[in-house]
C-alpha cells in the first residue's frame, strides 16, 4: 500500500478505476480501428480505391494511435467527397437532390446512382451503387466521420493522449504513473473523471460508426445475393 493511501483510503479502489478505464479506452480504439478496415475494404472493393489498411501500435501512445485513425478517415472522407463530386456532375439536378434527400427510398438512390456508376467507375455493380448511397447520399461524411476524429483529436490533446498502450501490461501502479506523472496521486480522482468524460463521447460516436458501416456491409450483401 502506497504512504498517501493511509491518507486517502479510496485510492485502491481509485487505482482499479483508472486501470478498468483505461482497458475500455484500448478497446474502444481497437473497435475503430477494426471497423476503419472494414470501410476500406469496402471502398476498395467497390469503389476502386486504393486506401491503406491501419493497424493498433502497441508501441505508441494513444495519441499517435488516435492520429493514425484521424488520417485514414481524412482519406476515406476526401475519396468519398470525390465520388460526390462526380454523381453531382453526372446526374441530372433533380435526380442529385433525391439522393441527398433523406426521405428517398434506398431503392430508388441506388437506381439513380446505377444510371452512371459506370461512367465513374469503368464499371457498374449494384454493390458500387448501394456503398456510394449509403455513404455519399447520408451523414456518414459529414457527420459520423467527422464527430469521430473530432473525438479522437479531444483525447489526443488530453492527458490521456501521451499514454503509452502498451503500459497496461505492466500493472495498475505503472498505468496510475504513466497518466499521474509528477501529478500527487491525491489527483486519482481527477484523471477518473477525465477518462470517462472521453470515454463517454467516444463510446458515443465509435457506436454510431460502428453501426453506419454495419448498415453498408449490410447493403453490399442484399445486392450480392
Amino acid at each position: 500500500m502506497a504512504q498517501s493511501d493511509f491518507l486517502y483510503p479510496q485510492n485502491p479502489r481509485r487505482r482499479q478505476e483508472v486501470n478498468r478505464l483505461h482497458q475500455q479506452l484500448l478497446d474502444c480504439l481497437s473497435d475503430c480501428f477494426q471497423v476503419t478496415n472494414k470501410l476500406t475494404g469496402l471502398l476498395n472493393a467497390h469503389l476502386g480505391c486504393r486506401l491503406a489498411f491501419i493497424e493498433m501500435r502497441s508501441d505508441a501512445t494513444i495519441k499517435r494511435n488516435c492520429d493514425l485513425i484521424i488520417q485514414a478517415v481524412t482519406k476515406i472522407q476526401k475519396e468519398l467527397q470525390k465520388v460526390d463530386e462526380a454523381l453531382k456532375d453526372k446526374l441530372e439536378p433533380t435526380l442529385y437532390r433525391k439522393l441527398r434527400d433523406i426521405k428517398e427510398r434506398e431503392t430508388e438512390k441506388i437506381a439513380i446512382v446505377q444510371k452512371v456508376i459506370s461512367v465513374i467507375l469503368g464499371e457498374a455493380t449494384a454493390a458500387a451503387s448501394a456503398v456510394a448511397v449509403k455513404l455519399v447520399g447520408s451523414n456518414v461524411t459529414t457527420g459520423i466521420i467527422s464527430k469521430l476524429a473530432s473525438v479522437l483529436t479531444h483525447i489526443g490533446t488530453s492527458i490521456l493522449g501521451s499514454i503509452g498502450v502498451a503500459v497496461l501490461s505492466l500493472g495498475i501502479d505503472m498505468v496510475v504513473q504513466a497518466i499521474l506523472g509528477a501529478v500527487e496521486r491525491t489527483q486519482l480522482q481527477s484523471a477518473i473523471q477525465s477518462y470517462e468524460k472521453h470515454l463517454t463521447e467516444f463510446k458515443a460516436a465509435s457506436e454510431k460508426y460502428h453501426h453506419a458501416i454495419a448498415e453498408v456491409t449490410d447493403a453490399v450483401k442484399r445486392q450480392l445475393r
